[in-house]
């Protein structure tokens, strides 16, 4: 999520006035290099890296036992914007492992206990009252009138999870990979090569007016429900039985709009630096509401505040990493159009607390788009999630820190819940942390850098996403 400040850091990194989407006649991409063409709607055409590797083996391997955990799961939301979470099912215990320089550490999930509305009061430390006078100390006192709150919405969740090991061999697997705005999937680079060469079919879209997809020059085109019907169309063209949705910023949202719109089959997602679990909303004090012909004036400034905002250092490298296959070169109409239409009311903490799907939070420290807090206030709303802070990561951190993010990516494709020890599950206690005075446990992940553990309490969202 981004404020109106950093927002403007993201406009027309290689200032040219026009777009640089590539017609799609000119292209000599095929299916030979990975690259295709799909057209979404009539006219509306994406650029589209699908990779579906060889495999040795042609006979399908055994299927694994795949771990099933009772998502059960009751919300409620008062009327003065509270959020009351409470968690009926089987209570995750799983590990998962982290590598950074050949070193593994383990962690496991934790829970957070919320105070309980029925019993305690709404004050979290009451003062005793005052002693009665002797004249009232014969009477018995009356007893407390206690007023009951009337909740403005309540969602129970009752569903059982499969979780397995999803392997590169395994045919019924497939990658999505969906960037944000200004970016292309070439910024996924490093990411469709690795797990492509361990035998994962991968798929990467351009969105509408990036990369080499088309570029309507229709403001409608870019909002939010418009480029979510162009993924979903891409989703089912290319999904398996068994999908991994990676998101970055804000691709981010798609991502949970896509696992929430076919639960069966999303069956793990990952989310890059995607912000808070805020609904979407534009700035009206943007700097995007100013004519793109202002904005082109602006790129050079913009270009280099961008490079410095959205990576921890600003070198050679990094100044390549912008330049590589047309990544961050986009029209200021289409960067203007999009970050106007980041309307979605609908992916509120609410939407986002009916995941059951397990999801990897990962965090680039250096991030000045967005804070530490919201990504920490999204693992406290999902049912399960894990949450990693690279330390020597920022914004783009899957283009910064490739081997930390391919490596964290793929253990936790590889993970699978152990759910032997779930009647061991610990009792709350009074003493953990309580987060908007709600009625329930929720598991939450520990919340680890690369070298050690960060801890902090979620604050307010921003709604815009880069």
């Amino acid at each position: 999520m981004l404020t109106s400040i950093t927002e403007s850091l993201l406009c027309c990194l290689t200032g040219k006035t026009t777009s640089v989407v590539l017609p799609v006649e000119s292209s000599d991409s095929g299916p030979a290099d990975g690259f295709e063409f799909v057209e979404v709607k009539p006219g509306r055409v994406l650029r589209v890296r699908h990779i579906l590797p060889e495999r040795p083996d042609a006979t399908e391997p055994k299927p694994e036992q795949s771990s099933i955990i009772h998502c059960k799961r009751k919300i409620t939301v008062y009327r003065n914007g509270q959020l009351v979470i409470e968690n009926l099912g089987d209570v995750l215990h799983s590990e998962i492992l982290q590598c950074q320089n050949g070193d593994v550490e383990q962690c496991s999930t934790v829970e957070v206990e919320l105070a309980d509305y029925s019993t305690a009061p709404s004050s979290p430390d009451p003062k005793p009252a005052p002693p009665l006078p002797v004249s009232d100390q014969q009477r018995p006192a009356p007893p407390p009138r206690r007023r009951r709150r009337k909740p403005k919405r309540t969602v129970a969740i009752d569903s059982e999870r499969h979780i397995t090991s999803c392997k590169g061999t395994h045919s019924d697997v497939a990658l999505f990979f969906i960037h944000g705005v200004g970016g292309s999937l070439d910024i996924w680079g490093r990411q469709l090569d690795f797990f492509s060469r361990l035998g994962y079919e991968v798929v990467a879209p351009d969105l509408a007016g990036h990369g080499a997809s088309t570029a309507p020059q229709i403001a409608a085109a870019y909002t939010f429900y418009a480029l979510a019907e162009d993924l979903r169309a891409i989703f089912k063209r290319y999904a398996r039985k068994r999908n991994i949705l990676i998101g970055h910023s804000y691709g981010v949202s798609f991502c949970t709009f896509l696992a929430h719109e076919y639960p069966e089959q999303v069956h793990k997602v990952v989310m890059i630096n995607g912000g808070g679990p805020t609904a979407l909303e534009p700035s009206l004090c943007s700097i995007f509401q100013l004519p793109s012909c202002v904005l082109h004036c602006l790129s050079p400034c913009l270009a280099w505040s961008f490079l410095k905002a959205g990576f921890a250092r600003q070198g050679a490298k990094e100044k390549q990493l912008l330049k590589e296959g047309n990544a961050f070169n986009v029209s200021p109409f289409v960067l203007r159009a999009m970050m106007s239409g980041q309307y979605w009311p609908e992916g509120d903490e609410v939407y986002h607390a009916e995941l059951t799907v397990p999801i990897l939070l990962v965090h680039g420290l250096y991030d000045k788009f967005v804070p530490m807090d919201e990504d920490q206030r999204m693992a406290e709303i999902l049912l399960f999630a894990f949450l990693k802070v690279i330390e020597e990561g920022s914004h783009m951190v899957m283009m910064e820190c490739p081997e930390t993010v391919n490596t964290l990516l793929h253990e936790f494709f590889l993970w699978e819940p152990d759910v032997s020890g779930k009647d061991s599950a610990s009792k709350p206690t009074s003493d953990q942390t309580a987060v908007t005075n709600a009625t329930t446990v929720a598991p939450v992940a520990t919340t680890l850098s690369t070298t050690e553990e960060t801890t902090g309490t979620p604050k307010s969202n921003k709604p815009l996403k880069k």
